[in-house]
């Protein structure tokens, strides 16, 4: 296959954005439209790989925030709550079960394709069923400060 002058240029030019801090282009300062291009996963505080999109941090996004949430095979999250926050999801690949309730007491499965809600405060952890392929989700959330209002519960 041959690569055309175009897109060699492209790939120099994108190769370093792809890479390690997300690059942002446009200023945070309430009047730009702001482009977060993330690369690499970073680790969130409930121990899943996630790529964080859009925040106060990222986007100067002051009331939600963005981002998509990789599950590896069979792995699951630590069971936390979001203090005050509420959050969507958008199970892009995948079936996830979640347990979920005061003592995760409660179960639900969800496959690609669903919607899912969970309400501010409610504990959750979300289990990828599969033992071979990644569940894939974009989560949005009432909180510009995506992992400051996460709050991990004891492992048991």
């Amino acid at each position: 296959m041959r690569l055309s002058i175009v897109t060699l240029a492209f790939f120099a030019i994108a190769a370093p954005a792809l890479a390690g801090d997300p690059q942002i282009i446009g200023a945070k300062d309430g009047k730009d439209v702001v482009t977060v291009r993330v690369g690499e996963a970073s680790t969130s505080k409930q121990a899943l790989p996630f790529f964080p999109g859009i925040s106060g941090k990222n986007a100067g996004a002051k009331g939600l925030s963005l981002l998509k949430v990789v599950i590896p095979p069979g792995a699951s999250a630590q069971a936390h709550v979001h203090k005050g926050y509420e959050s969507a999801i958008y199970l892009l690949q995948g079936t996830v079960e979640t347990k979920y309730g005061e003592h995760l007491e409660k179960s639900v499965v969800n496959v690609a394709g669903d919607f899912i809600y969970i309400p501010a405060d409610v504990p959750h952890q979300p289990t990828n069923l599969s033992k071979t392929e990644p569940a894939i989700a974009i989560v949005a959330r009432n909180d510009g400060e995506e992992q400051e209002h996460v709050i991990l519960l004891p492992k048991k």
